[in-house]
């Protein structure tokens, strides 16, 4: 009786060895990916979530706004600045601006869940720095706002604070009080 040829051990596991290398190294590439996604996912999610533990300021107004639609007309709001109502379809990128922006774009921010933070054109340079830094936060709009019968004014949909100095303290209340909580479009991109 003949004898079967045996393939050498090391020609045996050659081949399963290559195809476990070649799923180990998909399956620990896809754990990464989905890793990373879920830390993507956590830090964005933490990132845009508001303090639930903030109180309001004192002193905080709040208006009923009937409408969110959008317009290309100008909107004669009710409020100086605006915290709500018709608005423009262009949403104005949050940071910090040195000149007037216009009240529509805004608005459409403020939909979105910024907190915008006026100010009298003629603030010292000093305070107007102080204000700047609050626009490195996500979702907060910085502006100068001529006309203003106060220094300050905080506003979101729908509420707003006038303050007669920059108060550092009272601003970061407002803003972790507020921001992305009032608004329609909360968390959308500012």
């Amino acid at each position: 009786m003949p004898q079967r040829k045996q393939t050498p051990p090391a020609t045996r596991s050659r081949a399963p060895r290559t195809r476990r290398s070649w799923r180990t190294w998909l399956i620990g590439g896809l754990g990464v990916v989905i890793l990373g996604a879920l830390v993507v996912f956590i830090a964005r999610d933490v990132s845009t979530k508001p303090q639930d533990d903030v109180a309001p300021p004192a002193g905080v107004e709040t208006f009923e706004v009937a409408s969110a639609d959008h317009t290309t007309d100008s909107v004669d709001y009710p409020q100086t600045p605006p915290v709500g109502g018709p608005h423009s379809a262009a949403t104005l990128a949050c940071g910090a601006y040195d000149a007037p922006v216009r009240n529509e774009e805004a608005v459409h921010s403020l939909e979105h869940g910024a907190v915008w933070i006026t100010y009298q054109p003629d603030l010292d340079t000093a305070a107007i720095a102080d204000l700047d830094r609050f626009a490195r936060q996500s979702e907060v709009l910085v502006s100068p706002y001529p006309g203003l019968d106060v220094p300050v004014v905080l506003s979101t949909w729908g509420t707003q604070l006038r303050l007669d100095t920059v108060d550092d303290a009272t601003i970061t209340q407002f803003i972790g009080a507020f921001k992305n909580k009032t608004a329609p479009e909360g968390a959308a991109t500012c």
